[in-house]
């Protein structure tokens, strides 16, 4: 499996949790793409996702990173954003069902 350090093993825990995903490899960053507004990325050292919010103060994204030592939470954490979009998604019901 290409990829850095952590990134099976958080595409495994991501199966495990009924989402499927994606791993892409460059420039010494491996992305996890699992959902629209939903990339997972690692150097190696940790995992970074954006959590879909904004800084009242910076005006800039916030994002959850966590240590790639644990790649099973890391799956949960991601996942429960998964839904969230899910849930948000503004998709044609027909389209919702084929990705279910």
């Amino acid at each position: 499996m290409p990829g850095r350090p952590g990134c099976r093993g958080l595409r495994i825990g991501l199966e495990h949790c009924g989402v499927a995903a994606d791993v892409h490899q460059g420039h010494d960053v491996s992305l996890v793409s699992v959902w629209t507004n939903l990339v997972v990325w690692t150097d190696g050292f940790a995992y970074r996702w954006w959590t879909g919010k904004i800084s009242a103060k910076t005006g800039r994204r916030l994002y959850r990173v966590y240590g790639v030592d644990n790649p099973i939470t890391v799956a949960h954490r991601v996942a429960q954003r998964y839904e969230e979009l899910r849930k948000a998604s503004h998709w044609s019901k027909g389209v919702a069902e084929r990705t279910s």
